[in-house]
């Protein structure tokens, strides 16, 4: 290959569209250089995907066929298709469409194939001459805190599973941070080290993942979270490559008039809005939390949440005479809404996040100030380094031990960031222009395309 041919790349996500929908993005920056795709994905998913795909002539979708797995629905695809419990049984699906993979892979003969949870990919990559470049959605902070621990126990022999003080302590040579687990959140990453994912645990895939790659590659940039390269480098070993932060293209459609009309009532960043995505579990009584400390606060409020664990309804969820009370400032909607579009509505002045690095981003990349509000996994990682080490949100307080929060500690939150005189919100608000401004600026995004496209052209010359 001469310097300045381009790379024909392999994309292999994990079936669930949180995934899906990042790797896509990824290949789209790719095609903007002249790169060619080929983007693997559920045969059904096609459709929800394709308005994504912008460069339909560099990016071709290869449909995988879904294998039948006893105690999987018919017909499912990816996690939003069934609940928590059974995405166990997606993996070993999606592992089960490695013949599949195979057989294109040998056909399409890409340089490189970008993948994340299937441990399988690299071994099967080094047999017919492909780079396997892990691609991580998460970020890197994440994989430091979460991942290395245990992959250490893994490496010295000793028992996998990691007790709740252990999750508690930062690794070992941990970058210089204020990222720490509570008792809570220690308790329900217990499934990383044993839970089953397939055919093995999940911490075990993605160690295997992670160590059988040729290079770990994350969406993030130095300088928002370089402190943790030479950490993860030494660690597994492996090149780290940034692809900068990959910030999506606006959208050119239009907010529903509806809800345009809605929120145009309102003064300008004065709307709290709250969606908390299509995969995020929150129990009725906590749900019920939420809303009344939007209600407390006396501000005008969309949320957009799918009805808690224990309703099967939004209006069966809500509190006793809520939507009366609330009617004409506050709206608790159940369906599918133009997430992008709202939060970039003018009125709207605070987002309550789940702290899923997307919608962070996005938040970011916009006017509103940013409430955390961690459900699971990294994101509770995602909360402190945006709570904590860049002080540009503010969180929720919860309880230590099983992380209860409080109508009062929602309102708390939100007035913190929004309230013009208080000491806390006007440092968080600084900090968040500033990295506004930074991810904003002209030929960042390029510089690390750039950068990541030459580390890629240098691992096959």
């Amino acid at each position: 290959m001469n310097n300045q041919s381009s790379f024909h790349i392999a994309m292999y996500p994990w079936f669930a569209l949180g995934h899906l929908t990042p790797f896509l993005n990824f290949s789209n920056k790719f095609a903007e250089r002249g790169h060619r795709i080929s983007f693997f994905l559920p045969s059904k998913t096609q459709l929800k995907l394709e308005h994504f795909n912008y460069h339909p002539n560099l990016i071709t979708f290869f449909p995988l066929t879904v294998p039948t797995i006893e105690g999987l629905p018919p017909g499912s695809e990816t996690t939003s298709d069934v609940p928590v419990a059974l995405h166990h049984l997606l993996m070993t699906a999606m592992d089960s469409t490695k013949p599949q993979l195979e057989s294109a892979l040998r056909e399409l003969k890409p340089d490189f194939i970008f993948f994340d949870f299937t441990h399988w990919t690299p071994s099967l990559a080094k047999e017919l001459g492909i780079k396997a470049i892990h691609y991580c959605i998460i970020s890197m902070a994440s994989v430091s805190y979460l991942l290395v621990p245990a992959s250490n126990k893994v490496e010295q022999g000793s028992d996998i599973q990691m007790t709740e003080d252990e999750w508690m302590q930062q690794p070992p040579g941990f970058p210089k941070s204020s990222i720490r687990l509570h008792r809570h959140e220690a308790k329900a990453m217990s499934f990383i080290t044993y839970r089953e994912y397939g055919s093995i645990s999940f911490h075990e895939r993605l160690t295997l993942a992670l160590k059988g790659a040729d290079a770990l590659s994350f969406r993030s940039c130095i300088e928002i979270e370089g402190a943790f390269i030479d950490f993860i480098a030494k660690h597994y070993g492996k090149q780290v490559l940034l692809s900068g932060p990959l910030l999506p293209k606006p959208p050119t459609s239009k907010l529903e008039e509806k809800w345009d009309k809605w929120l145009s009532k309102f003064e300008p960043r004065s709307v709290i809005f709250c969606a908390f995505g299509s995969e995020c579990y929150i129990k009725k009584e906590q749900f019920q939390e939420l809303v009344l400390g939007f209600e407390l606060t006396g501000l005008p409020f969309f949320a957009a949440l799918k009805p808690p664990l224990g309703a099967s309804t939004i209006d069966e969820a809500l509190p006793e005479g809520f939507r009366e009370r609330v009617e004409g400032r506050g709206i608790v909607e159940g369906g599918w809404i133009q997430q992008p579009l709202i939060m970039a509505h003018p009125s709207i002045g605070c987002f309550v996040s789940h702290c899923g690095l997307s919608s962070v981003t996005e938040t970011i990349i916009n006017n509103p100030q940013l409430v955390l509000l961690p459900n699971a996994g990294d994101q509770f990682i995602i909360a402190r380094l945006m709570g904590g080490d860049l002080k540009v949100g503010v969180e929720v307080e919860r309880r230590e031990d099983d992380g209860w929060y409080t109508k009062e500690s929602v309102c708390k939150a939100i007035k913190t960031v929004m309230e013009e005189d208080d000491e806390i919100g006007k440092v968080v608000r600084e900090n968040r222009w500033k990295l506004k401004d930074f991810l904003l600026r002209e030929g960042l995004e390029s510089d690390y395309m750039s950068n990541f496209i030459e580390k890629l052209r240098a691992m096959i010359n």
